[in-house]
């Protein structure tokens, strides 16, 4: 039978058949077939042939992954496989730099003729993926030609991985790395998590948690991670690790880990060359040094910078990267938590070497629903610095609830720091716009496991693909991404993907509404950070609820003016005169910054209390509408996932209530004041919600 006339037919009998047996292990890399002829036709004619134009020209193991790739993607879409060539282009093109990519289309002997070419075999790889997901997307082949490079250089995926394979704040099952039986078995899984960061445009991939086990960079273990490289060589992906600041005692022998030893610095320079050995290609090393315990410079009275430049040194003559962590705060400082890496790091700007990038967090607390944005990303201006964004939802319902995170990212991304005077925003801080010559660096938090869809919650996916994305380009919307990513991983078709792409746009804002609102912070359970604890109490302040809230009769809300902390000092003239003031200060971050009376008067005309109230029940009534939305799609959507975010939302809305009912009658202690019309009354006395314990929740050890 012809090919194309089959390819027609398993169309026709699969159609009744798409809406079932999707268990999301593709992510958005399904290549299911186009049923549109005339679309089909048109895809078939533009793609005659593709030609896969490097330098060099020659068939290496990126290029043949490339090939392969077009192979099943053609294969999946078309039920063709066009000619595929590899050329070689001398000419160089600045437009594409080093690791992106050039589409063009062009009729050639009365062929049409598919050109991806680019400087590095890299660059050809993602261009696959680029011209895979136009077809997918159901683009007009005319509107395929395109220019695309990478604003930031290295495009990295944190993983919080144990050796254990337990993954800390993570939500999706175990590790996807299976150290027992490395390197001798090697999961297919690994290949397919290589091509999902490719597809992307991530580069890199730390393999173990920053509270890191010295045992990671044993041989046994090198050998494992050397398999792994393998692994993820054809697609462009390199491994690094994260490195314990103790090691040279641990596993070394020696009596001290101090930076300035001359003995500790020969032992990472010969732990690094055998490293080199096993992995040429290694990226290099990630660093949570004094901070939560972990063991640091300061155990030996030196600088965050003579510590790092100890990594760096041992690296450089290699080409690998030193990221230090700037996440550093102790129980025994008295200055408000959030201005402590403030005070530790801007000291040392310009005294890291160059291979060191400050990886910094997004926020200067820990990846709250919402924050301000970090103060060093405006305030170093002679130090390399990244930006550490958390995929995996620790502090935004886990696997469990819906919360689309390219809106939070794209808020701090495009925030103004006055760095540099006007358009200083963050993401040219870390793009290397506003900063000396050399590597620029983003990192993200993983949030995949060995479930069988990656991330747990069917729609938690979008956050991994957003990342990439961002990642590449920092100047896409959210709103591009979220429909890129619905129509790849559901249905082209805009019946699936505009509402799809809806839903996703609002959660972010409707999980904050139900948690911590205007600015409120740090007010989850203890241990887990899953669902309302503003009552906690720890074994430290700084991990204690009402050390953020600050709730008492007078009012809530962290006092961080001049007359408070004043955490605002360390951000631009500009900014601290906008936020200082409760009359300007954006709503959002009225109560990160502010101590107000329950009486203030907000923009609304309602008082602080009423907002508060109407926030937490608008809350809960934006997660009914992610049901109501949801529910709408039945028809067009796969009964497995269908059934799995339904059940998920479910339980989201009966968290949400959760959240604004303990919330609310807490506070309510001290405002003594009745909830405002419209807000429903709590379903149970606070006791009851303080007397609940949530044993062993994922992503935590502990049995709270």
């Amino acid at each position: 039978m012809n090919r194309r006339l089959l390819f027609l037919l398993i169309c026709g009998i699969l159609a009744p058949l798409a809406l079932r047996g999707e268990d999301g292990y593709r992510l958005w890399l399904r290549y299911e077939p186009v049923a549109n002829p005339d679309l089909r036709r048109q895809y078939t004619e533009g793609l005659g042939r593709i030609v896969l134009a490097t330098p060099a020209g020659t068939e290496s193991p990126v290029i043949a992954a490339a090939r392969g790739e077009l192979r099943a993607g053609l294969d999946g879409l078309l039920g063709t496989m066009p000619a595929i060539r590899v050329e070689a282009r001398a000419e160089s093109d600045p437009a594409v730099g080093t690791e992106g990519y050039r589409l063009e289309i062009k009729v050639q002997e009365g062929a049409s003729v598919v050109t991806i070419a680019a400087a590095r075999d890299a660059g050809v790889l993602r261009g696959t993926f680029a011209l895979l997901r136009h077809l997918q997307m159901h683009r007009p082949i005319s509107e395929l030609a395109t220019v695309s490079a990478p604003r930031i250089a290295h495009r990295i995926l944190n993983h919080w991985d144990n050796l254990n394979r337990f993954v800390e704040r993570g939500y999706a099952g175990f590790s996807l790395w299976d150290w027992y039986h490395l390197p001798e078995v090697r999961d297919r899984r690994y290949r397919d998590y290589a091509r999902a960061l490719a597809s992307i445009g991530l580069n890199g991939t730390v393999l173990n948690n920053v509270n890191a086990n010295a045992l990671i960079l044993t041989p046994e273990y090198l050998r494992k991670v050397a398999a792994l490289a393998d692994e993820f060589r054809p697609y462009g992906i390199r491994v690094y690790l994260s490195a314990r600041f103790s090691a040279p005692i641990e596993i070394g022998g020696l009596k001290t880990a101090d930076p300035l030893d001359p003995a500790v610095q020969a032992w990472w320079r010969a732990k690094v060359a055998e490293i080199y050995t096993l992995i040429p290609d290694f990226g290099g090393f990630l660093v949570k040094a004094n901070s939560e315990g972990q063991p640091g410079p300061h155990d030996y009275q030196r600088t965050h910078a003579e510590g790092a430049n100890l990594f760096a040194e041992a690296l450089a003559p290699h080409g690998g990267l030193l990221l230090w962590r700037a996440f550093v705060y102790a129980a025994d400082d008295k200055l408000d938590r959030v201005r402590q890496a403030y005070r530790q790091f801007t000291a040392l700007d310009g005294q890291f070497r160059d291979n060191v990038i400050l990886q910094i967090k997004n926020g200067p607390l820990d990846f709250m629903p919402r924050e301000p944005f970090h103060p060093l990303f405006g305030a170093m201006p002679r130090t390399r610095l990244a930006i550490e964004l958390q995929i995996t939802q620790e502090y935004l319902g886990g696997a469990t609830h819906l919360a689309y995170l390219a809106p939070m990212w794209k808020e701090v991304l495009d925030a103004e720091t006055y760095a540099a005077g006007p358009n200083s925003t963050v993401a040219r801080v870390v793009d290397g716009s506003l900063r000396p010559p050399g590597p620029s660096a983003i990192a993200g938090v993983a949030n995949t496991g060995n479930e069988r869809n990656w991330t747990g919650h069917p729609l938690a996916a979008a956050n991994w693909y957003a990342f990439g994305r961002l990642a590449w380009d920092h100047t896409l919307s959210s709103q591009q991404i979220a429909d890129e990513w619905a129509r790849l991983t559901f249905s082209p078709s805009p019946r699936v993907s505009v509402p799809i792409t809806r839903l996703l746009l609002g959660s972010r804002e409707t999980v904050v509404d139900y948690s911590m609102p205007l600015g409120l912070h740090h007010i989850m359970a203890e241990g887990h950070h899953f669902g309302p604890g503003p009552w906690v109490v720890a074994r430290r302040a700084d991990w204690s609820s009402n050390y953020y809230h600050q709730a008492d009769e007078f009012g809530i809300g962290a006092a961080r003016g001049p007359t408070g902390s004043n955490a605002l000092a360390d951000y631009a003239p500009e900014l601290a005169a906008r936020w200082g003031d409760p009359a300007t200060c954006p709503d959002e971050l009225l109560l990160w910054f502010h101590h107000l009376p329950w009486s203030h008067r907000m923009r609304s005309g309602r008082t602080l209390w009423d907002e508060l109230a109407v926030r937490y029940q608008q809350g809960v009534e934006s997660v009914r509408a992610l049901q109501d939305g949801w529910e709408a799609l039945a028809p067009v959507i796969d009964e497995e996932r269908f059934t799995r975010v339904k059940s998920l939302l479910r339980r989201q809305e009966s968290d949400a209530r959760d959240w604004r009912d303990a919330c609310l009658l807490y506070f309510q202690q001290y405002s003594r004041r009745p909830l405002p019309a419209g807000v429903e009354p709590p379903a149970h006395d606070l006791a009851t919600y303080q007397a609940r314990k949530l044993r062993y929740a994922p992503g935590h050890p502990g049995d709270y």
